[in-house]
């Protein structure tokens, strides 16, 4: 199991992040939802060691996750990356395996079998030798994905994987992570979707610096914890109304 244990993470003095505790057990789907600003990138950086924690630790088994960071895989956001980098799809799938080798030593021999399987699995191994910044959005979010599934990690943590994708990948992407589950796998997906969609997540956590709510999905999506997220006056405010989501 997976354990984040009453962490707090400050930028420049700021609290991003304060006493949050939640746990992800193998074989679970979790949502990550929250308000813009609220701490949702900063808590899977928190969980990575991205970024220095003012209190409280992560643990995975017990023992600290740092001495196992290769049981984690990462999708980040398809913003933190050079889309421009001249590199093809099948090397970035590859290097799940360098980081394990590390840059100065060959992979193992059956890198190249793990990295034609995970593209297979997301459709893109007809184009293994694409340059990423030709593919479409999501296409090259497959490909990412394809990168994480190359590590065979316990815990995958997706940022915004459904960001501006196309509804084969996301299909797709569904499909993965059902199997992963079945597997006993752990998934953390930060997520700005909303209505039906949440419904796809075992539980939801609802963040805005703190944990405000860890449940199944409708037991989360109340108008009372909504209004704790985003604020006592969303009702007339169009503009972050467009962002929040109702449930009956």
């Amino acid at each position: 199991m997976l354990e984040v244990q009453r962490v707090s993470v400050n930028y420049r003095g700021a609290g991003a992040l304060e006493d949050v505790s939640m746990r992800l057990a193998p074989g679970e789907l979790v949502g990550l939802i929250g308000p813009n600003g609220a701490g949702k990138s900063t808590l899977i950086k928190a969980i990575l060691g991205l970024v220095p924690l003012q209190t409280g630790r992560v643990l995975l088994g017990g023992m600290p996750l740092r001495r196992q960071r290769n049981q984690v895989a990462y999708v980040p956001q398809r913003s933190q990356i050079d889309w421009d980098y001249p590199i093809t799809a099948w090397n970035v799938v590859m290097m799940a395996h360098t980081a394990t080798a590390g840059w100065f030593r060959r992979p193992a021999p059956q890198a190249a079998r793990q990295t034609e399987v995970a593209l297979a699995q997301v459709d893109m191994l007809h184009l293994k030798h694409r340059q990423i910044g030709e593919l479409s959005g999501g296409q090259q979010q497959r490909v990412f994905l394809a990168r994480a599934l190359a590590q065979q990690a316990e815990i995958f943590l997706l940022d915004e994987p459904f960001a501006g994708i196309d509804k084969k990948t996301e299909a797709i992407m569904l499909r993965v992570f059902t199997e992963l589950k079945r597997q006993g796998k752990m998934l953390l997906i930060c997520s700005h979707e909303w209505g039906d969609a949440l419904h796809r997540y075992d539980r939801l956590l609802l963040l805005n610096q703190r944990l405000l709510a860890d449940d199944q999905p409708q037991a989360v999506m109340t108008l009372e914890n909504i209004q704790r997220a985003y604020g006592e006056n969303l009702q007339g405010d169009r503009s972050r109304r467009s962002e929040v989501p109702f449930f009956c």
